[in-house]
């Protein structure tokens, strides 16, 4: 009879530790989607930002082209005009130079009239010598022609007559001559004074004409670096148009890739939040298979943490009993900073009393099977006040070493953490997987059973083990 019913109740436990390790595995596969969904939803939300940031700066670029194809057009137009009034003075410049050179040219020939004049006017200066050396001569003559007509009496009268004609006549011609040498000598003195100035000007002239070649480059210089402007700004004008067609193309496609990351992020965010309702599934269906028989490769680990649970809401009532700790300090839920600490830590009313009597029931833990990897209480909050040794190191300048040595007096409030320490059922298991820091994760199990004091929930021991 023993052994028949024996049997019976093997037959009976089969399917419900076959459901238990099918919900173990199960829970393992989902909280590995799970966190291949999360990795995917921050990787859409880091590419949701990029491409708002990215269609933000593709608006103010689209403005900011519109108003330099604006500019570059009307630039485009402007040295347009300005390249034609350039022509025209160009052209003037040119007109101008002609002039200048054939002034220079004409004072150049002034300088050489000037030298014939000067010679012309010595010959006039000759020939009026010798006008007045002849007056003189024909003056001599007229007064001896009067002696003589004076000494020949009444015949010599008519004679005498004809001799103070010529005598008048050669005054006249003297006065004459005089007059024409003060002319012929200022019109020396002016022709003098023209031909110097004349000289230096046609020096000056020189320096013009040969000026003009320089000028004349000068000017093709202006004229060749004009219409290089006028074709480079028509083309910066076409190049800009084509800037802002491609920017007008451009921002509907960024726009569209935005609300398409958008889509697909929020389709993500559904999905993990679907396989968060699996995974509390599967914990359900393991907690129910090992409610009605069923046993598994956590069995064992079940029956541990609940005696653990229960020694430590012992021990708390006994030093609330003692008076070692007042009900308000033991469930106490301001957490005072710990100054300096990177990641935070905090304090709170029951911390100095865990740190006592936690780690007699903790530290034994981990010696008891290799796949324990930490055994810690945790208040409602997620609160971890004492953890074991080797995650309570001090606190170092690293961060990095802190997050992943220095995990005691932190909040753990995260899905699995507040789980734990708010559970109120016999035994919780929970697959996740642990942030190690630095980027390191380990896919872990998190077995908790509530702790109870007095009635009053605290919070729950935590016993987590790899696979």
């Amino acid at each position: 009879m023993k052994d028949e019913a024996e049997q019976a109740k093997t037959g009976r436990s089969h399917p419900l530790s076959q459901i238990t390790r099918d919900a173990s595995g199960l829970g393992q596969k989902v909280v590995e989607i799970d966190a291949f969904l999360q990795a995917l939803q921050q990787r859409s939300r880091d590419q949701l930002g990029g491409l708002a940031e990215i269609a933000s700066a593709t608006d103010q670029i689209a403005a900011l082209t519109g108003r330099v194809f604006a500019a570059t057009t009307s630039m485009a137009e402007g040295a347009e005009a300005t390249a034609q009034q350039v022509e025209g003075s160009l052209g003037l410049l040119a007109q101008s130079g002609d002039a200048a050179r054939a002034l220079a040219q004409w004072v150049q020939s002034v300088h050489a009239d000037n030298a014939r004049v000067e010679q012309m006017l010595e010959a006039v200066k000759r020939s009026n010598g010798q006008i007045s050396a002849i007056a003189t001569q024909v003056t001599i003559l007229a007064v001896n022609a009067k002696i003589e007509a004076a000494r020949a009496g009444e015949a010599g009268r008519g004679f005498a007559i004809v001799a103070e004609a010529i005598n008048d006549l050669s005054q006249q011609t003297s006065g004459a001559v005089a007059a024409i040498s003060d002319t012929v000598r200022g019109m020396s003195g002016w022709i003098g004074g023209l031909n110097t100035g004349a000289l230096r000007t046609s020096r000056e002239a020189e320096s013009i004409l040969a000026g003009a070649e320089e000028a004349d480059r000068a000017l093709g210089g202006i004229r060749d670096g004009i219409g290089h402007l006028r074709r480079g700004t028509r083309q910066v004008a076409e190049d800009m148009g084509e800037v802002r067609a491609a920017v007008d193309h451009l921002r509907p496609v960024v726009h569209a890739t935005h609300e398409s990351i958008g889509r697909v992020a929020k389709g993500v965010e559904d999905a993990a939040r679907r396989c968060d309702g699996l995974i509390d599934l599967s914990e359900a269906i393991l907690q129910q298979a090992v409610a009605l028989g069923g046993t598994g490769a956590d069995s064992a680990m079940i029956t541990l943490v609940q005696d653990l649970a229960r020694q430590i809401a012992g021990l708390f009532a006994a030093a609330l009993a003692e008076r070692r700790i007042t009900e308000a300090d033991l469930f106490d839920s301001r957490y005072r900073p710990v100054p300096g600490g990177d990641p935070p830590q905090v304090v709170t009313g029951f911390t100095r009393l865990t740190d006592q009597i936690l780690p007699a029931v903790q530290e034994p833990v981990l010696a008891r099977d290799p796949r324990i990897v930490f055994c810690a209480a945790v208040d409602r909050n997620g609160y971890l006040p004492t953890h074991n040794a080797q995650f309570s190191r001090p606190l170092s300048a690293d961060p990095l070493w802190n997050a992943a040595h220095c995990r005691n007096r932190r909040m753990f409030n995260d899905r699995v953490g507040l789980k734990a320490g708010r559970n109120t059922r016999p035994f919780l298991l929970q697959v996740y997987r642990r942030d190690m820091g630095g980027g390191k994760f380990t896919m872990m199990k998190d077995l908790s059973a509530p702790i109870v004091v007095n009635s009053r929930h605290w919070g729950g021991l935590r016993l987590a083990y790899r696979f």
